[in-house]
This record gives structure tokens, C-alpha cells and sequence, in this order.
């Protein structure tokens, strides 16, 4: 561990974990644990037995759920392409018609 890291103690599934990070992540990490100790109980209370299996579920759905986020996210930006396009095209002629009666 390097001078500008900081240990910090995460709980998953009532075990402790020691991991090293920056200070400036320290509020992320414990955040993230949170996240990833929610999913894994939310596993395992749903009938998943054994550690290994719980954190490959959980792992699988939230890696799932990105996926589906990250779907949604590029239709999103696909749509807002497109219609920044046909706003610039309608500037665009509403600024050459401009210059026409100018003239």
C-alpha cells in the first residue's frame, strides 16, 4: 500500500474485506460495497446457496443491468443525434430563407 492510499474495511455477506484505495475513492468504495452486499443478499435470499454461486449471480445481473443501461444510453444519444441534426437543418434553412428576402 503506496502513501496516498488508504486501507478501508468493507463487509459482503458478514465478512470483511481490507482494500486499499485512494482517499479521494474512499466514499466510492464503500458505496460500491454497499451496492454489491445488497445484490448478493438479495441472491442469496432468494434460495442461491454457497458463496461462490451468490457472487456469480449477483455479478451476472449487475453486469446485466450495465448492459441494459449502457443499451439505453447509446439509443438515447442516437435519438438526440438525430434530432440536434434536423434542428441544425432547420436552422440552416430558416437562415438561408432569411438571406434570400434580405437581398
Amino acid at each position: 500500500m503506496n502513501k496516498d492510499n488508504l486501507a478501508v474495511t468493507i463487509k459482503i455477506l458478514d465478512k470483511e474485506f481490507r482494500i486499499a484505495c485512494p482517499e479521494s475513492e474512499h466514499d466510492s468504495l464503500l458505496a460500491s460495497a454497499h451496492y454489491l452486499n445488497t445484490r448478493m443478499k438479495e441472491v442469496r435470499d432468494s434460495g442461491v446457496v454457497g458463496q461462490d454461486r451468490i457472487a456469480i449471480m449477483a455479478a451476472l445481473n449487475m453486469a446485466h443491468d450495465l448492459l441494459s443501461q449502457k443499451g439505453k444510453s447509446e439509443n438515447y444519444v442516437k435519438s438526440m443525434s438525430s434530432r440536434i441534426q434536423s434542428l441544425q437543418e432547420k436552422i440552416e434553412t430558416a437562415l438561408t430563407h432569411n438571406k434570400q428576402l434580405e437581398l
